[in-house]
């Protein structure tokens, strides 16, 4: 080969759009790596965050119950314990039913 064919600025005048494509390469390399960034950053936000929300203070739970799901409806608020109970609490924390899930 030729010594001016490795030279880049030999090639560059010789064609170019070389130097438009190796702009555009960086471009979107450079895009690419802020992109993987804002998707890593995003992830380790969200996964980060608690599992269930807090509890308002004015809910009483029963003696020695772990929850283990909790849903936030727009008038009540619904929990599920351990020991296999759904408790249904109206938004000011007074317990309105309670149902024993049976296992199948």
């Amino acid at each position: 080969m030729a010594e001016d064919d490795t030279d880049w600025k030999a090639a560059a005048k010789a064609v170019p759009e070389l130097r438009f494509l190796k702009t555009l390469v960086t471009g979107l390399t450079l895009v690419m790596g802020f992109g993987m960034v804002a998707v890593v950053a995003l992830l380790w936000l969200r996964l980060s965050q608690p599992v269930l929300p807090e509890l308002p203070g004015n809910i009483k739970l029963p003696d020695n119950v772990q929850v283990q799901a909790v849903t936030f409806a727009t008038d009540w608020i619904v929990i599920v314990t351990d020991d296999a109970q759904v408790l249904l609490y109206d938004r000011n924390g007074t317990l309105k039913q309670t149902v024993a899930v049976q296992s199948p």
